[in-house]
């Protein structure tokens, strides 16, 4: 068993990624997201590890040093909330174009604008749709619990360089600002520059030698054709995570004859629903989403078979509720439920919606 602590969401993003062996940290302050970079300034790993840890002067600062790391093949990552995430988006869809593999965190905060500090869940579509421009994808991770902000920072980083792809951790300010004790990760040295060059030298950008070509590490090709060639490649390999990389969790759907569909904080607080909705003689399920992009549609798709109607629970006017009704594709009734603008709903107020949706108000 590895080593208890009480810490903050946040603050164990920042640990779990010096004990995982990243390279280097680069981000620029916000709400409510600052803990992570916080705490690494505080443990400063660069004295111990050698991991670099960088404010940088911007979110466009940050992910383009991120660009710069994840082309040499070092284990970068960066963080931030909502708006923050939104000025990155022209160099995660450059990442993503040029095969570069890296960490990004994004503890959402209400919006539109600047909106508010306070959790949401609105950014879902900016994360699972290729928020910023051309046909690209992310591997997006939905944490429900301190422990899995832990879990999922090497989860991260290891489909991230399995597939060449960015990875996302898609949390909250609930998840990002709440206190567990958490089993953190045992640490793991970071790459030396001849493990770099046996793992990403078929790509990263580790200069020309008598015994190896230069690589150059980009999105850019003038000619349409190879362009389409370049995104058939992509999109053969946003087709294969889509067939290994799905990951869910299914709480009493063993019997349901209804469905709650939710991620993140809002499935912790529909773990609650189930069981009072259970308690009142109705057999409701959970299906959680772990990853939200690859999105659980087959599994979604084969409970839709068994279910008479599903509820996507989230806090948000209605996004993952979209790929709901893709997977269910009409079979049954898909409403929505949600609060916004940094509004967190109560179990009992799940309980309400299901009743009034589905059994009449009852």
């Amino acid at each position: 068993m590895g080593e208890l602590k009480l810490m903050k969401g946040n603050e164990v993003i920042a640990e779990a990624a010096i004990r995982y062996g990243a390279d280097g940290y680069f981000g620029y302050p916000i709400t409510p997201q600052s803990e992570i970079m916080e705490t690494l300034m505080a443990q400063k790993p660069w004295e111990t590890t050698g991991m670099v840890v960088l404010q940088a002067e911007s979110e466009v600062a940050s992910i383009n040093m991120l660009y710069g790391g994840a082309a040499c093949g070092k284990r970068v990552m960066t963080s931030s909330s909502s708006p923050g995430l939104s000025l990155m988006l022209e160099g995660v869809s450059y990442l993503a174009g040029a095969e570069l593999p890296c960490l990004l965190v994004n503890v959402v905060r209400g919006g539109p604008g600047l909106g508010t500090i306070q959790p949401s869940q609105a950014d879902y579509f900016q994360a699972t749709k290729g928020g910023g421009h051309g046909d690209y994808q992310i591997i997006v991770l939905a944490p429900a619990s301190v422990q899995e902000m832990n879990d999922f920072v090497g989860l991260g980083f290891d489909l991230a360089f399995k597939y060449r792809i960015p990875s996302l951790i898609l949390s909250d300010g609930v998840i990002g600002q709440m206190m567990e004790k958490v089993e953190v990760s045992d640490y793991k040295p970071r790459w030396t520059d001849e493990e770099i060059q046996k793992i990403s030298g078929s790509w990263a950008t580790t200069g020309k030698t008598k015994n190896r070509e230069r690589h150059i590490a980009t999105s850019l090709d003038l000619q349409a054709e190879k362009m389409e060639e370049h995104n058939h490649k992509l999109q053969a390999k946003y087709r294969e995570i889509e067939k290994n990389e799905v990951r869910y969790e299914e709480f009493q759907t063993d019997d349901a004859e209804y469905l709650l569909v939710a991620y993140g904080s809002s499935a912790r607080i529909c773990q609650k629903s189930v069981t009072l909705l259970r308690q009142k003689g109705i057999k409701v399920g959970l299906l959680r989403p772990i990853t939200v992009w690859p999105f659980p549609s087959q599994r979604i798709a084969e409970l839709a078979n068994q279910v008479k109607g599903m509820l996507a629970v989230e806090m948000s006017a209605g996004q993952m509720v979209m790929d709901v009704k893709l997977a269910v594709n009409g079979k049954i009734p898909v409403s929505h439920f949600g609060r916004y603008g940094g509004v967190v709903h109560s179990p009992g107020e799940v309980v309400e919606a299901f009743e009034k949706q589905f059994l009449g108000g009852k």
